[in-house]
């Protein structure tokens, strides 16, 4: 058993804090709120809240956790207002009462009774405000205080972030709090921190220094003699350092102190494999120590770390890759308001996938998080939000460097914080005007590198003992002549080669670009990933497509290079979960889905890729998960089965693999991927993976729709067929239970088109086919993005009998030009001007009109979903065939649904 450190005065007996009611209080005050958005009305000058109007709520909250979803551009960014009452005891009038916001985004004013507590502006740290003086108190708890929060998420150019790919929702969607604590107290005017702040300036294997700096504040009329008693104790409770500092604090005056706890040995370390806290515990008390007037509780771990340009991150003096991903704080249905519960989840999400590291990105989040990731092991940088741009204004740097100042001194006593960072991917996008090589660009950019050395001298002042960072995207050259490169401890890059633009491998060739030109800077791959829909696979994936089965060869690339060199500290994946973006439009629009998990947080296969190459306990799990719905074609005429791939994720060596029972052998694992060829049968089958000698399976059922080759079958008969026209994917529609399969030329005795050309978005040096737009009036986008242009037939050699036929349109030429959304970072990003095509053609459903001079003036309208069901009979073995006849221009199909009736 390790023995517990002591310091020399503790040699004799652990001592343990006596059972005595905190003399703080801190309760939260987050039911029975009311809220409305702005009317015009200044509600601090309404003397009771008015009856109408309002709507009761809970906290946290937001205003914008549906409206982000609609197919209305924009979302509500200006004024709320909140209301509630407030009862404080009579006991508490003597008392420093505090009202404390965890968050409000992002211009706040607090009033209590009609006067105004305080102002905070930015929308990621927490604040508090002091409002004894404003309360009144009732021995019966009768008198009401009326608070009212007035809270403003419209843009301001003096407040990050001015622009990024997240939706930044406005209203009181953190927890707020009552807090009363005696006049004697811990500081609590210190940017809502605790007051309390804790280093370790020497930890070793043998022994470690701790020492606790803070101030007391005596808000009462009188000077007092006080001491402040700070004890550590273990996991267990038992006492294995103590100091008390004796204090003589005059009356309304604020007095530092500092304590020392020197050669602290044998420390219990602090890692992701064993993150073990110990607690430091403050306490301020009067007299002979009977009489406790204050006190706070932090964490304390004991590790030391550096990064080394050559050879990565070290934690207590062993190399450790950093592998993990970045996140945002929202959750469908929620918007960013959300209870604890999910927060932590997060995290628990992460060291189940066997990760070690957590960017919290682009703002600090709930102080969940980092108590999560202190408890469980997560290294983590924290941030301030300055993405994509800055304001050259004196307000602006001066609301950055408030930002940096609140989170570090909020932040400061996380073990799990490893990195302070403070900008991302700043010269993203330029202001109109400025050019690398024009005179307004040098001048930007000098500008730029001033913040960011302002920012940094300001985060070395405050937090000497851990490293920053500034995050690039991957320009390399502008970042390193802007001198951006030269100013952090780290240098963070964001890259996407193979999406993009580029290939994989540019991947590899940047990261050692990077370690040839900046020899002596470490570096972390920052962002990496690629779209991936769950509802969308593909057989020969393509960048952009958005298939979970390109992301799956995107990640196994990226990874593979980022473990084989050593110089790379680590590497966080964008992003652990799917997260709102209200400008994004594409196949699932709001959405940005490059992440290891769906929004309601399912894990795709990329998530079981990083177990099987990060956990350390045996681990398989049969891949496809989300596509437990499959269809295709059977291999032949006369076969009743279709092979597709199937990958197991596994960190054995061989996997077997059986279908409903039957053998289908054993493969090897390469990097974390067995890959099977699986022939699965019409309707159920049950795939099971198994490792030989080990205690470990997996199970998954996946429903098959076999199509017949010849439509006529007698084996296989016809039900039905759904085609995405202009499409290589398949598409999978739980809901409805519908599998919409990729196109194909018409062959007799099977289905398909006949001429046209695959429709590609004018302009885009990116999309492989499809359109990138958001087609208003429907939830399935990515089947109305791809069309057939220019066909002349659809045809289907179904047996006779009764059928249903849909047909699905979308004008995607069109239409009007696209904004420019600031995370198209590739040069292909559609450029092409409005293009006012002229488009009229009627459908012939076996020789009879069915829909006539389709235009954009009736049905045919811009980026609009439109179909249309026909009920037809198949008589005399002609089947179903489909006549376009275009008048002016070509003829379009977008999708295709036919169903047997009898």
């Amino acid at each position: 058993m390790r023995a517990k450190f002591l310091t020399p005065l503790l040699l004799t007996a652990l001592l343990v804090l006596p059972t005595l009611a905190q003399q703080r209080v801190k309760q939260s005050v987050n039911a029975n709120w009311l809220f409305r958005r702005d009317d015009g009305t200044d509600y601090t000058k309404t003397p009771t809240t008015p009856a109408q109007g309002w709507e009761k709520i809970s906290l946290p909250h937001t205003w914008n956790a549906t409206d982000v979803m609609d197919d209305e551009p924009g979302y509500y960014r200006g004024l709320g207002w909140y209301k509630k009452a407030l009862y404080v005891p009579a006991n508490w009038q003597k008392r420093s009462v505090y009202l404390y916001f965890e968050g409000a985004n992002q211009e706040t004013e607090v009033y209590v009774n009609g006067q105004l507590a305080g102002r905070h502006t930015g929308g990621y740290t927490a604040f508090s405000f002091p409002v004894s003086k404003l309360l009144k108190f009732s021995n019966e708890g009768t008198a009401a205080n009326e608070v009212t929060v007035k809270v403003n998420n419209r843009h301001n150019p003096d407040i990050p972030p001015l622009s990024a790919d997240f939706t930044f929702y406005g209203g009181l969607y953190r927890d707020v709090y009552l807090l009363a604590a005696d006049p004697v107290h811990f500081d609590l005017d210190n940017n809502a921190s605790s007051g309390v702040f804790i280093t370790t300036p020497n930890v070793s294997a043998e022994t470690a220094d701790v020492v606790v700096n803070g101030a007391v504040t005596n808000d009462a009329a009188t000077s007092r003699k006080l001491a402040v008693l700070t004890q550590v104790l273990d996991r267990e409770g038992h006492t294995v350092a103590q100091q008390r500092t004796k204090l003589s604090v005059g009356a309304g005056q604020k007095l530092a102190f500092k304590q020392t706890f020197g050669k602290l040995r044998q420390p219990h370390l602090w890692s992701p494999d064993d993150p073990y806290l110990y607690r430091v515990i403050s306490r301020i008390e009067e007299g002979n120590g009977s009489k406790p007037l204050d006190e706070v509780t932090n964490p304390l771990g004991l590790r030391w770390f550096r990064f080394d340009a050559d050879k990565g991150f070290f934690l207590n003096g062993k190399p450790l890759k950093l592998i993990g991903t970045n996140r945002h704080q929202d959750f469908p249905g929620l918007g960013n308001a959300l209870p604890n519960a999910l927060h932590e989840r997060d995290v628990q999400l992460i060291k189940q996938m066997g990760g070690n590291f957590l960017r919290i990105s682009h703002y600090p989040q709930d102080p969940t998080v980092l108590h999560a990731c202190d408890r469980l092991g997560i290294l983590t940088s924290v941030e301030i939000p300055v993405v994509n741009a800055i304001t050259d204004s004196e307000g602006f740097f001066n609301t950055c460097k408030t930002m940096q100042t609140e989170m570090i001194r909020q932040g400061f006593n996380h073990p799990s914080v490893v990195i302070w960072n403070y900008m991302n991917e700043v010269l993203l996008r330029l202001p109109e005007g400025i050019k690398k090589d024009n005179a307004a660009g040098q001048a930007y950019f000098k500008r730029v590198a001033q913040l960011a050395q302002q920012l940094e001298d300001l985060t070395h002042r405050e937090d000497p003992s851990r490293y920053t960072m500034l995050v690039n995207h991957g320009a390399f050259d502008l970042y390193r002549d802007a001198g951006l490169t030269s100013i952090p401890m780290i240098v963070g890059w964001n890259l996407y080669q193979g999406w993009y633009s580029g290939e994989f491998e540019g991947f590899a060739q940047y990261l050692d670009q990077h370690h040839r030109e900046l020899p002596t800077k470490p570096t972390m791959v920052t962002e990496y990933g690629a779209d991936s829909d769950l509802r969308l696979h593909s057989f020969q994936p393509q960048r952009f497509d958005k298939t979970q089965e390109y992301a799956n060869r995107y990640h196994q690339y990226y990874l593979k290079a980022i473990l084989e060199r050593p110089f790379v500290a680590g590497s966080t994946v964008w992003n652990l979960a799917e997260f709102n973006s209200e400008s994004r439009q594409e196949a699932t629009p709001h959405i940005n889905n490059k992440s290891l998990l769906t929004a309601d947080r399912q894990p795709k296969d990329a998530y079981f890729f990083y177990q099987a190459n990060l956990l350390k306990t045996p681990f398989v799990k049969i891949g496809s998960r989300g596509w437990t719905l499959r269809s295709g074609p059977a291999a032949s005429a006369d076969s009743l089965f279709c092979a597709q791939p199937v990958e197991v994720y596994t960190n054995q060596p061989i996997v077997r693999l059986q279908l409903n029972g039957k053998d289908l052998g054993s493969q090897p694992a390469t990097f974390g991927v067995a890959r099977f060829r699986v022939p699965f049968v019409n309707g159920l089958n049950q795939l099971s993976a198994q490792v030989e000698g080990q205690p470990i399976d997996d199970q998954v059922d996946i429903q098959f729709k076999l199509l017949p080759q010849k439509l006529a079958s007698a084996q296989l008969p016809f039900t039905e067929l759904n085609v995405s026209l202009g499409d290589p994917r398949y598409f999978t529609d739980p809901k409805l239970q519908q599998v919409w399969v990729p196109e194909q030329a018409y062959t007799p005795g099977g289905w398909g088109y006949v001429g046209g050309q695959v429709f590609k978005l004018p302009g885009s040096g990116r999309l492989p086919y499809g359109s990138d737009r958001n087609i208003l009036g429907t939830d399935y986008d990515a089947i109305y993005e791809t069309q057939r242009v220019g066909l002349t037939q659809f045809r289907l050699d179904v047996p006779d009998g009764e059928y249903e036929v849909t047909l699905h349109f979308a004008e995607l030429e069109a239409v009007p030009q696209g904004e420019q959304l600031v995370y198209n970072l590739g040069n292909g990003a559609n450029t092409a001007a409005d293009k006012k095509a002229s488009r009229s053609f009627d459908v012939l459903l076996n020789g009879q009109p069915v829909l006539s001079d389709l235009v954009t003036a009736n049905y045919l309208q811009p980026l609009q979903a439109v179909s249309f069901k026909f009920p037809v009979s198949a008589q005399q073995g002609r089947g179903i065939i489909l006549d376009f006849k275009a008048k002016t221009g070509e003829a379009v199909l977008n999708g295709i649904q036919v169903k047997r009736l009898y």
